[in-house]
């Protein structure tokens, strides 16, 4: 072949790549299915989200792949975790929903992981909990009424549930104890949500944290004002929710200014609070089409219906704006890291 003929060849070569570049992400997203791993047991919160999300997220995917969900719960989705940064391809077929407080925990203890959480693909949040609180429900019959009553030490403590160490079951009633000074008892090992709920209706427990966006779908009467469940205190907010204007956050509730930032450096990872991600490495192309398509997601109008239905909390965040709450995170000063990871450390106490 003469070298006019290698030119031409190349030529064409070229054209037929650029070609199948410019078409790749729709061919290849039309011939997989793409799957969503719930890194929880079925029917809690976050798996909800999640089969949500699978109903409507192909729509916006070039190719309009299958969505596939499915669960592997465990170490408060640390096994998730690791299974996406190791195992799973990366090549923009899999994707995962991991607890808020992963983010947290590694920067606390970065040695401890075997994963780099800055190095996933960050898809976004479906919520930033802007129209949600973390509150602590209890017993209207429990001994603590009020919490002049929590941080009595003479009392007998609080009963609250939680999953696994490192869930938000769990360690958010650790930080009120250790650094609110709450006379809490958490009892861990309740494998979900529902499971929760469950020891709490039958007063295994006196009490237990949620998020107000769950018990509205859940059990929407326990937020009656002559309920037999009612509100202590409200968590990961600001301001005081709406809907909650009589019951105090964390943050009025620190009596220093060490308490309030710890508070206000723990409540960072709810910025992130429904935080979806891919493994590292993936195809740029694949990338954007992913993170565009979570956004679009979460536009759809009757994806937002039937959310309402479902009392969710949907205010979504990009990747970008999820990295930059981490890298928030990771700028927190050494000191106050060091104070809150001593607490996180008490939590088999």
């Amino acid at each position: 072949m003469d070298v006019r003929k290698i030119a031409v060849a190349l030529i064409f070569a070229a054209a037929s790549v650029g070609s199948v570049q410019a078409q790749s992400v729709q061919e290849f997203y039309s011939k997989q299915n793409v799957t969503i791993i719930s890194a929880f047991n079925a029917g809690g919160g976050n798996d909800v989200y999640c089969r949500l999300i699978a109903r409507y997220l192909g729509k916006y995917i070039p190719g309009n792949p299958k969505i596939i969900v499915q669960n592997m719960p465990g170490a408060a989705s640390i096994k998730a975790t690791n299974f996406l940064y190791q195992s799973a391809p990366r090549d923009g077929t899999v994707i995962a929903n991991i607890q808020r407080s992963v983010a947290l925990y590694t920067i606390l203890d970065k040695d401890k992981f075997a994963f780099d959480v800055r190095k996933f693909l960050w898809l976004g949040s479906s919520s930033s909990f802007a129209d949600d609180a973390y509150v602590l429900f209890a017993w209207a019959d429990a001994d603590a009424k009020t919490i002049d009553d929590l941080r009595k030490k003479d009392r007998k403590p609080l009963i609250v549930s939680g999953t696994a160490a490192g869930s938000t079951s769990a360690d958010v009633p650790v930080l009120l104890r250790e650094v609110l000074g709450f006379n809490l008892k958490v009892i861990l090992g309740y494998a979900d949500n529902p499971a929760e709920m469950i020891a709490l209706e039958r007063k295994e427990v006196d009490g237990r944290l949620i998020g107000l966006s769950s018990m509205r779908a859940l059990r929407p009467e326990w937020l009656n004002p002559n309920s037999k469940i009612r509100p202590l205190m409200q968590y990961a907010r600001e301001t005081r929710h709406p809907l909650l204007p009589n019951i105090p956050t964390a943050r009025e509730l620190a009596r220093s200014d060490e308490e309030r930032q710890m508070i206000e450096i723990s409540e960072l990872s709810y910025k992130i609070a429904r935080p979806f991600v891919a493994p590292p490495d993936v195809p740029a192309d694949r990338a954007k089409a992913l993170q565009d398509a979570f956004l679009a997601t979460h536009k759809d109008p009757e994806f937002l219906a039937e959310a309402e239905k479902l009392a969710l909390d949907i205010s979504p965040i990009s990747g970008q704006q999820a990295l930059e709450a981490i890298a928030h995170l990771e700028n927190t000063p050494p000191e106050v890291l060091a104070k809150i990871r001593k607490v996180m450390e008490s939590q088999l106490q």
